[in-house]
């Protein structure tokens, strides 16, 4: 008997040995960590609208709507459906039930009837490994591949991927996606009427999912899990009456297809990395300009209108409310697919706010500044206003809401650093061309830049001069950049732009709009920006291809459009408060000369309040007005007060002025001269210097040796009867009226020293480059 009994111990211990090693073998697979099943599975993507409104639901690598969701945001509800309806003992078998196996092989083979006994690791495994299950040795494969997955993975992440797997009829898959297609809504928020509906769907989705009426197959098996429910359920027996309506289940055709451009800009940026998108787009809004813009290119197809772009922003949080990239999307005609308002194309004068607002910080100018509107040449650069006119004088404000060209480049020419292109580099404008390729005509859109960088500049004048990054997703963080302007400069800027008026009305409109309209060279790009409420808008109207139309003109093509936005945008949102309309604390009201801008003196007759930044804001004394001693007798200025002399008040314009006035029908009364106190006189009236007014300061000329040309050499003086001498490098050029311009040939390159002098010794000076090239 001891002999016998060795055998047996030995068995005992190899049984025991086998048994530890399968345990630690276990334990191993379940401590290594495993890939986790979703890695090897493709899944949509959703985009929601800011309100939770369904934006798109994409297609996997597989041409499947399947959304991966976790199992934490699926309903609990559906989640206890489901196991209750397909595999209650879940939680509790290794991934094989031999009761439900044995049960389904009797029902098959026993009584010719199929009875499904595969558990959710089973079939999760027919789906992740693609088994052929109707044949025992398939099923044998099935059984085994359900083993190695509850040995390599957690039950919860068994369930989430079944959940996220489980087929749902065509190409539907997952309750992600199901959720969506069938009741537009995520898997978090399903009533239990709609988790059981999708429940019962899996087992049989052919008979069960039929787009053209109700399934009856589908109303039973719920009402099958329904009874099931409440026997396990009693809690929920108020939603019986939820369970008699009958079910309609939308079809994956009906899917939203909404803000595509927007849509599409995010899935480029996502790269797929997450299966859920939340963007910032409000549909309301969304919808709004959508309908605004189509109402508005069909009204005006007849003149060529027929593509328009539009951005809607949030200047608070920076987040971007509305983006159409073209008037319609499907219209191949148009190239409707192009998203516009990222595509650079020239913005026109829609730059000028910024030119005075820089103006504005370095002191060049404020509101009231009287600038000049006379033909001017900025070395080679001679430009002209759009309607082909001069004004002559014009206030800052006025030539900024009139968008006249001469002052803003003007102004340009006299801003430090930074000057605008500068600017437009800190403000984040990209792929720019070297300075040198845009010089002055930059001013007036000589440049190319995209709506999206147009719309942060615009923004930033509402956030009191300091530039934030647009947002298009929830819960981005707002990239605060640099400050480019003063506060107090941004808002005097809005200030200003909020008197222009209105297109359809003609005055300003009642509720504040800031904004500013653009038309490009050659009629090619209508444009229209501004800040009202909270918002910043900005539209553009012409073709994709570059093709012009002379319809497209920025206050006449791109504003009544504008205009309609904003009023359909106030009409819907509730009244806010313009943050931009409150003055920064260090900002001062000053009272100014209205003809000149300046500070008046004792015989500016008509005067006129304006925004002063203190230490910055140009600050002198007007001498525009001055008084004159005049004879009755002879109408002459004399030296001496007598019982025949009396006292006028005179205004003496410089001789460009006075030259304008003249052709423009408009001749000023020219003050008395009395040779006989000549000299005090001149004291008196004309100690203004001559100031060059071309070339430019700093300037440089780049001529052909073949064609070497001329340089027009033109001076002001207040005095236009003086004689103005003109030198170049010491050497004399020749002498002519103050309102006359004299040419000049450069013999050779190198630089030069224009001056000129007139006739009490008083001058002016500039620098000049000039360039010789073949």
């Amino acid at each position: 008997m001891m002999r016998l009994s060795r055998p047996r111990r030995w068995s005992t211990r190899i049984v025991l040995a086998l048994l530890a090693a399968s345990a630690l073998g276990v334990l191993v697979l379940r401590l290594v960590p495993a890939p986790p099943l979703r890695t090897a599975i493709s899944s949509s993507i959703a985009v929601y609208a800011d309100g939770g409104e369904l934006l798109r639901l994409t297609v996997a690598t597989d041409a499947q709507y399947r959304l991966w969701v976790p199992l934490a945001a699926i309903a609990p509800r559906t989640r206890d459906a489901v196991l209750l309806y397909e595999d209650r003992w879940f939680f509790w078998h290794p991934g094989v039930n031999p009761v439900a196996l044995v049960r389904s092989a009797m029902a098959t083979y026993g009584h010719g009837r199929r009875q499904g006994g595969s558990t959710i690791t089973m079939q999760l495994a027919r789906r992740l490994y693609r088994l052929d299950t109707r044949t025992v040795p398939g099923k044998l494969r099935q059984v085994a591949a359900a083993l190695w997955i509850e040995l390599r993975h957690g039950k919860r992440e068994i369930l989430e991927a079944h959940l996220n797997l489980a087929p749902f009829g065509g190409n539907v898959e997952g309750v992600g996606a199901a959720s969506l297609v069938y009741f537009r809504k995520r898997a978090a928020d399903l009533t239990l009427t709609e988790g059981l509906t999708l429940a019962v769907i899996p087992q049989n989705p052919r008979r069960r999912v039929i787009a053209e009426h109700e399934s009856e197959a589908l109303l039973a098996a719920r009402e099958r899990l329904w009874r099931l429910w409440r026997a396990w359920h009693s809690d929920d027996d108020s939603f019986a009456s939820d369970m008699s309506l009958p079910i309609h289940l939308a079809t994956p055709g009906e899917l939203p297809f909404r803000a595509p451009h927007a849509v599409e800009a995010l899935l480029r940026r996502s790269r797929g990395t997450e299966p859920e998108i939340w963007s910032t787009i409000d549909l309301r809004l969304q919808t709004t300009v959508e309908r605004m813009v189509h109402q508005y290119v069909d009204a005006e197809r007849g003149i060529g209108i027929t593509n328009a772009t539009a951005i809607l922003v949030d200047t608070t949080d920076m987040t971007v409310k509305a983006l159409l990239g073209s008037a319609d999307y499907f219209d191949a005609s148009i190239d409707g697919q192009v998203n516009g308002v990222a595509a650079k194309r020239s913005p026109g004068s829609t730059l000028k706010p910024f030119v005075y607002a820089l103006g504005l910080d370095q002191g060049v100018l404020h509101p009231m500044t009287v600038l000049r509107d006379v033909p001017t040449a900025f070395g080679p650069f001679t430009p002209e206003n759009f309607d082909g006119r001069f004004v002559g004088p014009i206030t800052a404000q006025e030539a900024l809401v009139r968008s006249r060209n001469i002052p803003a480049v003007a102004v340009a020419a006299r801003l430090a650093q930074p000057g605008l292109y500068d600017f437009l580099k800190s403000a984040g404008v990209a792929n720019m061309l070297p300075e040198t390729h845009y010089g002055l005509a930059l001013v007036l859109g000589g440049g190319d830049m995209t709506m999206e960088e147009l719309a942060r500049l615009y923004a930033m004048l509402a956030n009191g001069g300091v530039l934030r990054s647009l947002r298009t997703t929830r819960g981005a963080d707002v990239v605060r950049g640099p400050r480019l302007l003063s506060a107090e400069a941004a808002f005097i800027t809005l200030d200003m732009l909020r008197h222009a008026p209105r297109p359809d009305t003609g005055a300003p409109s009642e509720r504040a709009v800031a904004w500013k309209t653009g038309t490009s060279w050659g009629f090619r790009d209508a444009w229209a920006a501004g800040v009202f409420g909270r918002y910043v808008l900005l539209v553009w109207v012409g073709n994709f291809d570059g093709s012009s139309n002379p319809a497209f003109i920025g206050v006449t093509a791109a504003a009544p459009l504008f205009f309609r936005i904003v009023d359909s945008v106030r009409g819907q949102t509730p009244a806010t408060s313009d943050a931009w309309r409150v003055p920064p604390a260090t900002l001062s009201r000053v009272e100014v000369c209205a003809a000149s801008g300046d500070l008046p003196n004792e015989h500016c007759p008509e005067r006129a309040d304006t925004w002063f930044i203190p230490g910055k804001s140009p600050i002198r004394v007007s001498t525009l007005h001055r008084s004159v001693l005049v004879d009755t007798r002879t109408g002459r200025a004399t030296c001496g007060e007598t019982s025949t002399t009396r006292q006028e008040i005179h205004e003496f314009w410089s001789s460009d002025m006075l030259r304008l006035f003249r052709e423009a029908g408009m001749p000023r009364r020219a003050p008395p001269s009395q040779p006989a106190c000549a000299a005090r006189f001149v004291d008196a009236t004309d100690g203004e210097a001559p100031q060059i007014t071309s070339p430019l300061r700093g300037a440089v000329y780049t001529m052909r040796l073949s064609h070497p040309g001329t340089v027009e050499l033109r001076a002001t003086h207040a005095a236009r009867r003086r004689t103005l001498y003109w030198f170049v490098n010491q050497g004399f050029l020749g002498g002519a009226q103050a309102d006359e311009s004299v040419r000049w040939t450069p013999a050779s390159p190198g630089r030069y020293t224009v001056r000129v002098v007139d006739d009490a010794g008083q001058s002016d000076a500039r620098e000049v480059t000039v360039d010789l090239v073949p």
